[in-house]
Formats: C-alpha cells, sequence, structure tokens
C-alpha cells in the first residue's frame, strides 16, 4: 500500500464511496474484456513462474540425487523442499531445506533440485509489498533451481552449519516507524524459532541502521551479520529463509506483541514492566516523557506545556529521540506517559511498560486514519492505553502562512489527490504545533485518571 492510498482512508466517506463505484464499475469492464481476450490460453502454467501463477503461495518438493557430489560438512538432506508464499498482502518468503547456495554480488540463490531444469523467480526480501517507492529501494534476487548437475552449480567457497535469513534494510528502514514495522518485528516473527543459530544475510547494508539495532540483531543471532551485497564468493547453507515473514498489513503488528514486547525487555535489560500505580494517598510522581522534534511537528511552547504538566503532579523529562536505542529504551521504560506529534518517534512506545500511557497529538490535515493506524491500533494491542488529541486550526503553525479561507484549511482532501508528496510538504514539512494548553490539560488529566488503580 502506497502513502497515496493510505492517506486516501484518511478523507471523508462520502468521497470514497463515489470513488469505489467508479472503481468497480471500471474493473468489470476490464475484467469482461481480459476473460474474452485470453480465454484461449487459460490453462496450467509453468509452476515456478509465481508472478503470473500464484494467488495462495507455492510449494515444491524437490528430490535430489546426490550421486557422485563432494560430500558436504553439514549433515546431507536428502530431499531440497522449496516453499514459497506470496499470498500475503505486506511481504513474500522463500524456504529452502537442502542444497542451497548463495552469491551475493550477484543476488543469486542456486537450489538443486532433480526437475524444473533451470527454472527461476525474483524476489524481493521487504516487508513492504505493495509500495513501489520503497520496493524500488530493495536489492532484487533470483532464485534458481537447478537441475542436479555439479558444472552449473557453484562451488561453494565457505560452507555453512546454520540456517540462514535473507532480508534487505533498504526500503524506508532509516525511519524508525519503519525500521520496526517493515524489519524489526518481521524479523522476529521469522527467525525466533531458530534460538539465535541462524545467520543473516543482510541486503542494502547501512553501518549506522545495524549499529543502531545491534542488541536486537545479537538476541535473534550468535552471529555476526553478513553484508551479502558485497561477498563475491559463494556461500552454502542447510537451509535458508528469503524475506521476511509479515502475516497482517496492520503496522507495528505481530500475533502477540506482548511476547515482542518481552522480548524487548529482555534485550535491552529493561526495569519495569508495569507502570506506577497511583492512588489519592501516593507520594511518589508519575513519570511524563515528551519527545522533543526540531525541524517539523515541533511543539512551540513546550516549556508552558512542561509547566502545566508539573503544576498537575507530573515529574516531567523532555527528549528527543536519538538512534541511541539502549539509552532511549531505558528513558521510555522509566515513564508512565508518553507525548508526542505523529511522527517516527511515537514508534518507542514499545518500551513503555504494561498500561504505559500514550498521547498521541494529531497535526491538522484530516491524518486521523493515518494517526489511528501506525500509532492508536498497534498501542492497543501492546497493552497500552491510547489518548488522542487532535489540535485546531489556531494551534497549527499553518495559520501563519495560509488565511483560514485557503484550501489547507478548507479543504485538505484537495491538497491529497495532488499526491503524498504535496500533501507531505504542507502537513508534515511545514507545520509545527502550539497547544492551547488550557485545552490540552484535559487530556492529562485523563491521563492521570487512567494511571490510578
Amino acid at each position: 500500500m502506497t502513502y497515496d492510498e493510505m492517506f486516501a482512508r484518511s478523507f471523508s466517506r462520502r468521497d470514497q464511496i463515489r470513488l469505489k463505484y467508479s472503481a468497480f464499475a471500471a474493473c468489470f469492464v476490464v475484467a469482461c474484456c481480459l476473460c474474452t481476450v485470453f480465454k484461449p490460453y487459460l490453462g496450467p502454467l509453468p509452476a515456478l513462474n509465481l508472478r503470473l501463477t500464484m494467488a495462495d503461495g507455492l510449494q515444491l518438493a524437490m528430490i535430489t540425487d546426490k550421486t557422485g557430489e563432494p560430500k558436504r560438512p553439514y549433515s546431507e538432506v536428502q530431499q531440497t523442499s522449496l516453499t514459497c508464499d506470496i499470498s500475503k498482502h505486506r511481504s513474500d518468503t522463500c524456504e529452502i531445506k537442502g542444497d542451497v547456495r548463495i552469491k551475493g554480488t550477484s543476488s543469486l540463490i542456486f537450489v538443486a533440485s532433480s526437475h524444473n531444469k533451470n527454472a527461476s523467480f525474483i524476489i524481493k526480501p521487504y516487508a513492504r509489498n505493495g509500495d513501489k517507492s520503497a520496493m524500488d529501494l530493495v536489492t532484487t534476487f533470483t532464485l534458481k533451481s537447478v537441475e542436479n548437475q555439479p558444472e552449473i552449480m557453484p562451488e561453494c567457497n565457505k560452507t555453512h552449519n546454520v540456517p540462514a535469513v535473507v532480508f534487505s534494510i533498504g526500503g524506508y528502514a532509516n525511519n524508525n516507524f519503519h525500521a520496526f514495522t517493515d524489519v524489526i518485528i518481521p524479523l522476529y516473527a521469522t527467525s525466533r524459532k531458530f534460538n539465535g543459530e541462524v545467520k543473516f544475510l543482510v541486503s542494502n547494508k547501512l553501518p549506522r541502521w545495524t549499529s543502531k539495532f545491534k542488541v536486537v540483531l545479537d538476541k535473534l543471532s550468535r552471529y555476526e551479520t553478513i553484508d551479502i551485497d558485497r561477498e563475491n564468493i559463494v556461500h552454502c547453507f542447510p537451509s535458508m529463509i528469503v524475506g521476511l515473514k509479515k502475516e497482517h498489513t496492520k503496522e507495528l503488528h505481530y500475533e502477540s506483541m506482548k511476547d515482542f514486547r518481552n522480548f524487548l525487555r529482555n534485550s535491552y535489560s529493561l526495569e519495569r514492566s508495569m507502570v506506577i500505580k497511583l492512588n489519592n494517598s501516593s507520594i511518589q510522581k508519575a513519570r511524563l516523557l515528551i519527545i522533543s522534534r526540531q525541524k517539523t511537528r515541533a511543539f512551540t511552547n513546550v516549556e508552558d506545556v512542561v509547566l502545566a504538566a508539573e503544576n498537575m503532579g507530573f515529574e516531567v523529562i523532555v527528549s528527543e529521540m536519538s538512534a541511541n536505542m539502549t539509552h532511549i529504551s531505558r528513558l521510555v521504560n522509566s515513564c508512565d506517559v508518553l507525548i508526542g506529534v505523529h511522527g517516527a518517534g511515537l514508534t518507542n512506545m514499545v518500551f513503555l511498560p504494561e498500561n504505559g500511557v500514550i498521547i498521541q497529538v494529531v497535526p491538522f490535515g484530516k491524518m486521523e486514519w493515518l494517526a489511528s493506524t501506525y500509532f492508536g491500533e498497534p498501542s492497543k494491542e501492546m497493552g497500552l492505553k491510547y489518548l488522542e488529541y487532535k489540535i485546531s486550526e489556531d494551534e497549527s503553525s499553518l495559520i501563519q502562512e495560509y488565511p483560514l479561507k485557503h484550501q489547507v484549511f478548507v479543504d485538505p482532501y484537495s491538497v491529497q489527490k495532488k499526491g503524498w508528496s504535496a500533501y507531505k510538504s504542507i502537513y508534515l514539512d511545514k507545520q509545527n504545533v502550539k497547544l492551547n494548553v488550557t485545552k490540552f490539560k484535559e487530556t492529562l488529566s485523563h491521563a492521570l485518571e487512567l494511571l490510578h488503580v
């Protein structure tokens, strides 16, 4: 799903319904035409042509004759099997068990087979299918199913005794939100079953990314990550998973976010599992963390907010969300309430203790659906309490640039129709927030209520 598609959901229901009826009619006409044109050609298609033939996934079992092949250091697998699933909306994955060899610089993965001679297909190992902008930044790997012929299979230069997982940190992974929803959570879902006995072959590798998430990577694998794009030799493995498993289109989602948050808590040695429990005689104060931003969507009157919160009984901390995940995880975990304007910094709510409160300040611009999808709904699955504060026109810095009768205020949908870039340039890149403290205190009061026993 592209950003244009996602933001389209943020606007009026009436416009969506009108567009749906028009799209349905157009699709019906196109479908009829396609059926008429292609009917003579319908029939069985080649099994390995995944992009054309698969709707619900692929399973192949290839019996490999090992006679005459040199002995391998790891236990021989008499049957080479390849299972590919392209039925998920967000990610494609292939699991290979048997003789699998990879040459990184050419992005080629060879699978020994006793049939399907020289068949091949492609896969991008990044969990954001459907978003062209993201996927254009991801290396394409070609899986070649090679008939059992030693002269075709490349010779092993380095043999490994543990499985491998191939994935990319291209796409939008430099953004903290996308790092978690597109890579970290799917990587956890894919690799946790190996108990650390797995090697990560990372494509589009950036040293600052692997450094930022080193604690998580080291917890999931006992081995150094391999920058597979730079490997000019052939690595051989007893099994391999290409791509990361993401079962659902929900953001920041895993079947048990409680398990994932426990994994993070253990990985970063976080002390608090539960938030403070207040009562009328409590001496200890609830800790409130305000996410500071410098370039855009910044609080321009943060001092006023701090003073108001302190007067209500909070201990207040103001901090930017740096790339030092050990520091940030411990800072967030030490707090009971997290406040921030919609943005990647709110992703760090994953480190809040159980029943922590997150307050998302939603900028002006009809982005309620996006705010809910990215942080509102995921926070509830994490066992957190979610509050939302939508700013009005007079709390937005846009009022200093546009008159109230401008389409920016009157009709944000008209801006959205110009595309994601146009929308982002105004509502996300040019907008700061000056909170109406009197009105915002109602939300702070609600947060305190949620922390009371």
